[in-house]
This record gives C-alpha cells, structure tokens and sequence, in this order.
C-alpha cells in the first residue's frame, strides 16, 4: 500500500471520475475510456473495497474548459466538500479541469479536506506542498495544451480561410459545392426568388420590417434550413429578413473572423459563449468577389448604412429612424436649428404630434425641454414645397410606375406559382410512394396513405391562400387599373392623398429626395418657425410658418358651442350630443367625425362639467375612499394617492380591480401624515372636518 494513503481515507469513498471532451471523442476514442473505466481496479489494488468505489461518467462528451455545465465534477466537489470522499482518481490533471480557477479550487478543497488525488501511475496528496506544487504545475500544462491545440487548430483553419476554402455553412440561397470549394447559388429557383425579393424589397421598403410586411401581405413563405439540413417553408421572422441583409455572402465575399466567441460576466453569471461582432476592418479574412453574389459590395454598404440609420439614437445624427406610420411627417428628419440635435416626435393624449427638442435643459439637468412646435403647420409646409419641387415628365413617370407594378405583380405571382410547383411534386411523389408499395404491407400502406392524403391538402390550401393574397393584394392587373395608375401618376398630390398611401410610404416618398430639416423658432416675425429644407442635390430651401397656438384642440366653431351649450343644458349625454353633430355633418378641426372625446374636449374647455357621485364614505364604519380623504383633508385626490405610495397613509382594506381601497382617518393617520409632509414641504395640514362638511 502506498505510505500516503492512510486508514481514514480507506474509510471514505474513492471516486474515479471520466471525462471526455466530445461525444465523437467518446465513439472514435474508446481506448481512452476503456483506461479511464479501468482506475476502478487500481483503487481496488490501492486498498479500497468494491463497495466503496464510486464512477462519475455523466461528464462524458463534455468539455473541460469550464465547469459550467459539468455536472458530475459540481457533483465530485460537492462530496469532496462535505468529507465523503477519501481519493478522486482521474487518468490525467486534464480529465478533471482544463482551467487553472477551476482546477485550484478543487485543490483547496481536496487539501482542507484531506483528500488524495491519484492517477494511473502515482498517489499525490495535497496536504503535502511538494505535491501540491506538483498538482498546481500540472494544471496549469493542462490549460496550456488546450491553448496550444487551440491555436494550432485555429491556425490551419485560418490558413485554409486566406485560400477562401475552409467550408462554412452555406446560408440561405447557397450550397457548397465540394468539387469546386467554394460557395455557389442554390439550385432551387424557388429558393433563389424569395432571396432575391428580400433585396428588392429592401431597395423599395428602405427597413427591414417593410420587408417582412410585404412578405406576409402578399402571404410568401421563405426558406430556412435545419440542423439536419432539410429545406422548410416558412413566414419569415424579422431576425431571418436582419441576418440577410448584414450577411456580406451574399454580395459575393468570402468571410472568416466576422464573429468571435469569448467568455463574459451577463447578469453577474459567467456565460462562456459571448458572441462579438467584429467591424469590417478587423475581420480575419476578406476575400470580395470571391463567388457569386445576389447583390453587389457597393449595394451592401449602403445597405449597412441604411439599416444604422434606421435605428433610433438620440445622439446620432445618422440615426434617423425607419419610416413609420406615425402622423408626424418629419419623423427622423427634423433638426433642432437652436442645438443641431434630433428633434423627437411626441404624440400626447389628445391632440397632434408635436416636433420636441429635449437637447438643452436635459444635457444640463435643467428638467425643461429646448423648445417645441405642433407639426401640422410645418408638415403642410414642407409638403407644399415638396410638390412643387417634385415635376418629373408626367408621361415617362407614369409609364415607369405601370410597367414597375407590373413587374412586382409578376414576381409575387411567379414565387407562388414555384410553390405550386413545389407542392404539387411532393404529392407527386407521395403519390408514386404508396403505389410502389405492397398492398399487403397495410403497415406502410397507411402510412404513405395518410402522406399522400396531407401532401393533396397542403396543396389544396396553398391554392385558396394564393387565391385570397391576389384578392386582397390586387395582383391582377386589368386595364382600369393600368389606366388609374396612369392618372395618379400624373397627380402626385392625389397620390399623396389617396386613402391606400399610408404615412410611411409618404414619408418614404420624402426622404428620396430630402435629406435633413431644420426647424428653428423665430422672434420676428413672432410665433413663427423657420423651416430649411436641404435636399439631396445639396440645395437648402428656405421657408416659415406661423405656430399654432397651444389652444387648437380646444378652438371650435360657434355653431359647435352653441349646440354642445343647447344639448348640455337638456341633459344629453356625451355620446348622443355627437351623434347630433354627426348627424348635421359638422367636423373637428381635423376634419374627423365627432365622437364623445371630442365633445368632452369641448364640454370641458366650456366649463361644462358633469356632477360626479363618488363613494366618500362607508356609513357606519368610519372608512373613506381616495376622494372622501381628499374632501375631509381638504386636498386633491392625486395627493391621497401619493402618501399612499410613499408610506405616509395606509389603506385599512384594500380593494381590488374597479373597487377603491378605503381608509382610516384616526389621530395615528393624520400624525404619520403631517411627519412626511414636514420632512418634504415643511406644511401643516388641517384637521378632518365633520362628516357633513366633508360630504
């Protein structure tokens, strides 16, 4: 027996723990694990009795560059710590950790423990410091053979990249083909459609997610590969529509060292696998032109351009934002003429969007805004010079947009007519399938039987929903509806108008041809805005309005008031007062129907308020709601609400979804209450009035 095992070792468990660091490892290599299965019987030979012997082998396939994810050496510490186990046997230091913190904690563990640590040749003892530094050396070749593999693999990988034939995964609309190695165009013209009409999409939509709504508009499915590389049809995601476009395979280069893995801190948890992203000019291989290409490199690099510029920033000037379809005109495109920042678009509750800089006080925790216009007189005078600037020949424009929506319908029309095609191939097959089989087999039989059945009902339903996307999308293209686009070319301001033209398509019209705002307020004349357009050409135009005033949501027509007044006095409700102004044809300032907002807008801004029965008090039981303890305290109900949520009032019943929460108003309440408000505002508040008073 060796001279460092002692009798309480022999009394605790020995613990041979196998690790591998692949399952193919673990398949290809069985000579190593037959070895390491083999430390069983050296324990025998060391002392330790069958009974006493544990195999921890849940770690095979698993790396040991961490100890994340191993459960069996959390398992192997966790009984080392609470003193079970006398020796870990392990074929190598490398089997237990391929990193020094995780190998130096198992150390200490082992060493305040008294634990042996053995392999097939030697019993080492961390107790004893001559071991222990013979251990610590051991782990730390350990971690470094797995750089020193790491670096030579790396190394033969990236020079077989320099070459441009180090086989990656072929994204959508590629195949790699083995003979010539390198990357080529997927064989499947479906396939190749649908890859293209995302760039098409791109150039037309000018965002991502235009992309993606045009795709399921038109109901088009795009293909995506498994892991066990099956081809499958899908709606796409805006994750798929993104990895496309900032894909540089697809504008024909070869790529290798655009992303690296490395170990972070997220959420204070050590996650091993932590993508980066690198830029362009520190990728490890960049070979242009090296395959064919869906677009060009030029085309790419305005297109990682356009997809920055879309993001929301508040600092970037660039980031303008995509085209959305809020009422806002300039959204993205408005400057601040006092700080040269942004202008935001905010939307409130009841009235129209309105341009809002928030450079100034905020950059100095001022708290109060750098200044702020309604945007409908700035949209109607920006469009107005948009108009006019805008006189293309009304002929060759209108024949361009016919044959261009032409060819759009063509396109849609031809990818469903390849899925078609696709689907009615496999029932095809499906078909040939259950007739080549035996009659007899009625175990297959069926099977195929029940295939062939889906195959004709997949087909089936592909035809309805292409049948529907040309209903709804207008696909077909008669001869009215050539002439009327014809018309409507000729007529941007009718285009323009045209209850189909949706806002982000007007402010995707704007943006070809404008470039920045810059909105600046104006002392003389006063309440007015300076509007300086520059074009794309480079040209600036220059332009005011007049800012409307903070009260239009409130202004109405004398014919509104009287009948708001007439119908108010007679007891009408909100809702039959706007069917009456409905009824007369009378709109908003918007041109919009009224609805009973509107008519409360203007009750409101009359003084003709509603008397409104709320529950104050629970008779008999001294409990008040929010609105009895601001009448008994003589304050507003906002101010209930926040002592309520400062700790200063506490509800003696709490209520639930549409009931209040009811209060006591003892002497303890209103001392808790007075302390907070002395510490904060230093103000006193009156005592609770009688219940007559307060009611």
């Amino acid at each position: 027996m060796n001279a460092k095992i002692q009798p309480g070792h022999l009394q605790r468990q020995a613990v041979v723990y196998l690790r591998q660091s692949t399952l193919r490892q673990v398949v290809q290599h069985g000579e190593s694990t037959d070895r390491q299965y083999r430390l069983r019987q050296r324990a025998v030979e060391l002392g330790w009795t069958e009974d006493r012997i544990v195999v921890i082998d849940e770690d095979l396939g698993q790396s040991g560059s961490s100890a994340e994810g191993r459960g069996g050496f959390q398992r192997l510490a966790d009984e080392v710590a609470h003193g079970r186990v006398g020796a870990i046997f392990a074929l190598e230091a490398s089997r237990l950790a391929r990193r020094s913190a995780d190998w130096h904690r198992l150390l200490d563990l082992c060493r305040l423990a008294d634990v042996l640590i053995a392999d097939d040749q030697s019993v080492y003892a961390p107790c004893d410091y001559n071991d222990q530094l013979l251990l610590g050396l051991k782990g730390t070749m350990a971690e470094a053979e797995l750089v020193w593999m790491r670096r030579r693999l790396h190394g033969g990988k990236l020079n077989k990249a320099r070459r441009g034939e180090l086989r990656q995964n072929a994204p959508t609309g590629y195949v790699w083909d083995e003979a010539r190695g390198r990357l080529v165009l997927d064989p499947d013209k479906q396939v190749r459609g649908a890859t293209r009409l995302v760039f098409e999409r791109f150039r037309i939509e000018g965002s991502a997610r235009g992309v993606l709504r045009y795709f399921v508009r038109h109901g088009l499915r795009f293909p995506s590969r498994g892991a066990d590389g099956e081809q499958r049809w899908r709606a796409p995601s805006p994750t798929t529509v993104l990895k496309i476009l900032q894909n540089p395979t697809y504008a024909g280069a070869y790529v290798f060292g655009r992303t690296e893995e490395r170990a972070a801190l997220v959420e204070g948890v050590l996650r091993q696998r932590c993508v980066r992203r690198h830029p362009q000019e520190e990728w490890g291989v960049f070979l242009p032109g090296h395959h064919e290409g869906y677009i060009e490199w030029e085309e790419f690099v305005a297109n990682q351009h356009k997809l920055q510029a879309n993001r929301t920033s508040r600092d970037g000037r660039e980031a303008r934002g995509a085209a959305r379809d809020g009422e806002a005109l300039l959204q993205g495109l408005a400057l601040c003429g006092r700080c040269g920042r942004r202008m935001m678009v905010h939307y409130p509750r009841a009235g129209r969007a309105r341009y809002l800089c928030n450079g100034r006080g905020y950059r100095r925790g001022a708290g109060n805004s750098c200044w702020s216009a309604t945007a409908h007189p700035i949209d109607e005078e920006v469009k107005r010079l948009f108009f006019a600037a805008v006189k293309p020949p009304e002929l060759e424009l209108g024949l361009a947009i016919a044959h261009e929506a032409e060819r759009q319908a063509a396109e849609v029309d031809r990818q469903w007519k390849l899925r078609m095609q696709r689907l009615e191939y496999e029932a095809r097959l499906a078909e040939r399938r259950y007739k080549a089989v035996d009659p007899e087999n009625r175990v297959v039989a069926a099977t195929l039987e029940r295939d062939w059945e889906q195959r004709l009902r997949d087909l089936e339903e592909a035809g309805r929903e292409r049948e529907e996307a040309r209903a709804q999308s207008g696909l077909d293209l008669k001869a009215p509806d050539r002439a009327r686009i014809l018309a409507l070319a000729k007529d941007l301001p009718a285009l323009w108008a045209a209850k189909t033209t949706t806002m982000a398509e007007r402010k995707t019209l704007l943006r070809l041809v404008v470039r920045e705002v810059a909105l600046s307020p104006m002392d003389v004349p006063p309440q007015h805005v300076r509007v300086a357009i520059q074009w794309e050409t480079g040209v600036v135009s220059e332009s005011h309005v007049q800012r409307e005033d903070g009260r239009w949501r409130f202004a109405a027509p004398e014919a509104v008031v009287t009948l708001v007044r007439e119908a108010f006095s007679q007891g009408k409700s909100d809702d039959e007062i706007a069917a009456l102004l409905r009824e007369r044809e009378i709109r908003t300032s918007r041109g919009r129907a009224f609805d009973a907002g509107g008519v409360a807008c203007v009750r409101h801004r009359l003084g003709l308020r509603r008397p409104q029965a709320l529950p104050t008090e629970r008779l008999g039981e001294g409990l008040y709601s929010t609105h009895g303890v601001a009448a008994c305290l003589g304050v507003h109900p906002d101010t209930v609400q926040y002592w309520v949520a400062h700790g200063w009032l506490a509800p003696a019943e709490r209520g639930g979804p549409g009931k209040p929460n009811w209060f006591r108003l003892d002497e303890a309440a209103v001392k808790r209450i007075e302390a907070g408000r002395r510490g904060r505002w230093a103000i006193s508040i009156p005592q609770p009035r009688s219940k007559t008073e307060a009611l």
